[in-house]
């Protein structure tokens, strides 16, 4: 259930944030949005898949699992964090 929820809103930002700069950027800017947010919905719709994930990142070998929410729970943040840091800081620089 707490997996629907998750896509759920999810698709629901997504489509939202997709919405939005189609009608006030354009077709293009819509579309580099969509790409950006591959990797968050990524993340919240098939965490377990993630987590599992090893390799090499700048020449160091991780082996370790991580877990699932956490997984999911970066996603969010990517997807709603990110976006509202950005607004805030945006909106505090202007009334400087």
């Amino acid at each position: 259930m707490a997996t629907l929820i998750n896509r759920g809103l999810s698709l629901l930002v997504a489509t939202a944030y997709l919405v939005i700069a189609l009608v006030f950027g354009g077709g293009l800017v819509a579309a580099k949005l969509a790409v950006v947010l591959l990797l968050p919905l990524a993340c919240i719709w098939f965490p377990e898949a993630l987590c599992n994930l090893t390799g090499l990142m700048r020449l160091q070998a991780f082996a370790e699992s991580t877990l699932a929410f956490l997984v999911c729970a970066g996603g969010w943040l990517l997807l709603v964090g990110v976006p509202l840091m950005a607004y805030f800081i945006m909106k505090a620089s202007e009334q400087t």
